[in-house]
């Protein structure tokens, strides 16, 4: 991929999953394909046993179940390789943002291994296809690619078909950025008022408040005060790792510096 200029790994990866929820469910396939600057791959493939059992209609999509798992390493046995391969890289895929990389932060947190993603340009093949052309990898691969998606929602299949799909975005935008910064700023625009990643905290008047439902706009700090039962909610609930730990702070009185302007 030579429009992509790289000056560190890579690393573009793909999870099978027992559900969609990355509290509630687990990882079973993790495929990685790295792309290093001096042009060569590497690719690693773990399976894993969930320790629960797989969901009927989970296995309809990605077609494993729990026999094909139950002699496999538990994700605290191979966390570690996971992590060592993840190290030092830049992070690429399919919709990673919003599914693949919440989930594997949550199993890392569950081996206690922190899991560092803000120093990481993300790559998303996904918001580009959707900023162009909205519709699912199986279209992107046919629209790009001119090829059908044989082996969807299998780990290693997804991960080389998104590989696919980003050399056929190069070919097909030519303002398409190859610099790693301004390709991680296309693929995550993101809002200065935000006080986490995905924008369920924003800064008020320099204070943290809430961005989502009914409780939209009100301070952080005075539900808190007020009403720690929606707190502890929000903190049992599916929301991203990093919007539970600024509001596991402001528990402990422990505040985000706000920017040098916020609204």
């Amino acid at each position: 991929m030579s429009e992509l200029k790289l000056d560190r790994p890579l690393a573009f990866f793909d999870i099978e999953a027992t559900g969609i929820s990355p509290r509630a469910d687990r990882i079973i396939d993790l495929a990685i394909v790295t792309l290093n600057p001096d042009g060569t791959r590497d690719t690693h493939t773990f399976r894993v046993n969930p320790e629960m059992p797989i969901p009927e209609e989970s296995t309809k999509i990605h077609g494993i179940t729990d026999q094909d798992v139950e002699n496999s390493p538990t994700f605290k046995e191979v966390a570690p390789e996971i992590n060592s391969v993840l190290e030092g890289c830049d992070l690429g895929g399919y919709n990673i943002v919003r599914f693949d990389i919440p989930m594997l932060a949550e199993e890392f947190i569950r081996c206690g291994i922190k899991f560092d993603v803000d120093s990481r340009r993300l790559i998303d093949a996904q918001r580009i296809f959707h900023r162009r052309e909205p519709r699912d990898l199986t279209a992107a691969l046919s629209f790009y690619c001119g090829e059908l998606h044989m082996g969807a929602h299998g780990a290693e299949a997804d991960v080389l078909a998104t590989i696919q799909v980003l050399e056929g975005q190069f070919a097909k935008y030519q303002d398409l950025p190859g610099e790693m910064d301004s390709l991680h700023d296309y693929c995550n625009p993101r809002d200065p008022s935000w006080v986490d990643r995905q924008g369920r905290l924003k800064w008020s008047g320099g204070k943290v408040a809430l961005n989502f439902g009914k409780k939209k706009g009100q301070l952080l700090r005075r539900i808190v005060e007020e009403d720690p039962g929606f707190i502890k909610w929000m903190l049992r609930s599916d929301f991203p790792a990093d919007t539970r730990q600024i509001v596991q702070d402001a528990m402990q009185g422990i505040w985000p510096e706000p920017p040098k302007s916020s609204d």
